[in-house]
């Protein structure tokens, strides 16, 4: 099988590069020097970053200044529950659906995590939160809320402005992982109500390694400049907020991504249409869709199906030349059952039966229609396996 006439769905774990983003990471490579240094190739990198700045800025409704350059979009999540949980938030209340990067920082933030119910086509129930930050105990602190803009693994996107409301009539901070949606619908910080929310380049065609933090207005983090015993420490990178020299060329290619993918952007809705084909001739076949109910990104399809354990349907789809996946990348290749479809509901044994593929900015019809004749034949084969056994 050769790369190049395979079919790659599998955007929601690393998008392919864009060629806006290559060649500018390769320029910001041969730049060579540190962007904290005053001399000419120096106030280059700088510039390089600063661009980059104002374009990620751009693809969000932010102002440049609003834009943290971190690693990625776990280390965003981390710096964003960290700062809320330092400036007295208390009891954390986190989407059940919500990833790892999310998860695992804030029951690691010392307090008690609530878990925040979906229903059945993973969409927020609103009407608990409604319910549970009416009766907020403000001798507790104040409400801490995060939530993705868009799930991972079924795309469904969630009601965020609706949220943002409750919560700072509350007097709290929501926190909103913005890594999926970025790119493929339109993201405002402002619009969405966020008081921080976080992006990450290989998402949306940029370099793996380098993400970035957006602050609104009421984010529990500021620019800082440290002092101590009368001498001025280290301020770090990224208005004090980080330290060490940053990804210059990651964030080079991040910046060009971000201009391309809102160039990109009114054309990005037409996918569902080919996403939907597939699925119909998939839905034939005994498969289902969750979230399908739901509003979704429009090139994310996870398809459940009972039988077909979903480590199978990637090995034998990786073996006809398309690849997808079981669902969230970030668990070191291991398939298990998906929590995102437990909290929906669904049975353990179809939470393992699932396979999510999701196409971006070089997808074609083609590529979908060759996924779902691939699945087709997988499925089949599959059954007739059973049928002899």
């Amino acid at each position: 099988m050769s790369l190049k006439t395979s079919v790659y769905l599998d955007y929601n774990a690393t998008a392919p590069i864009r060629p806006e983003a290559h060649a500018a990471a390769v320029c910001a490579l041969d730049i060579g020097a540190n962007p904290s240094s005053v001399h000419a190739r120096g106030r280059m990198a700088r510039a390089a970053v600063e661009q980059a700045r104002g374009e990620v800025a751009r693809l969000v409704g932010a102002r440049d200044e609003q834009v943290i350059f971190t690693s990625g979009g776990a280390e965003a999540n981390r710096m964003a529950i960290e700062a809320a949980i330092g400036a007295g938030c208390r009891r954390p209340i986190v989407l059940m659906t919500e990833h790892d990067s999310v998860m695992r920082p804030a029951s690691a933030s010392g307090q008690w995590v609530e878990a925040w119910p979906v229903t059945d086509q993973g969409v927020a129930h609103v009407d608990w939160l409604a319910e549970r930050l009416g009766r907020w105990d403000k001798a507790d602190g104040a409400p801490f809320v995060a939530v993705a803009l868009a799930n991972s693994e079924t795309g469904v996107i969630q009601p965020v402005a609706e949220i943002a409301d409750l919560v700072r009539a509350a007097g709290g901070t929501l926190h909103v992982d913005a890594v999926q949606a970025a790119g493929k619908i339109s993201v405002d910080v402002s619009a969405l109500g966020a008081d921080t929310l976080t992006l990450s380049a290989h998402k949306l065609g940029g370099p793996q390694g380098s993400g970035a933090l957006v602050l609104g207005p009421r984010a529990p983090l500021k620019a800082r400049r440290a002092f101590s015993l009368g001498h001025a420490l280290s301020p770090g990178q990224e208005l004090g907020l980080r330290t060490g020299t940053e990804n210059v060329s990651g964030i080079a290619g991040f910046g060009a991504a971000a201009s391309a993918a809102l160039r990109d952007l009114p054309g990005a809705a037409g996918q569902a249409v080919w996403r939907d084909a597939a699925a119909e001739r998939m839905k034939a076949e005994g498969a289902e869709i969750a979230g399908e109910g739901a509003p979704r990104l429009p090139g994310v399809l996870c398809a459940v199906t009972e039988g077909f354990p979903s480590e199978l349907q990637v090995m034998m789809l990786d073996l006809d030349g398309v690849m997808v996946s079981a669902g969230a990348a970030c668990s070191s290749g291991k398939v298990q059952a998906s929590g995102v479809l437990l909290a929906m509901g669904l049975a353990g044994v179809l939470a393992s039966s699932a396979v999510r593929a999701s196409g971006g900015w070089s997808t074609t019809e083609a590529d979908w229609i060759r996924f779902a004749d691939a699945w087709i034949a997988a499925r089949q084969r599959h059954a007739q396996r059973k049928a002899v056994a």
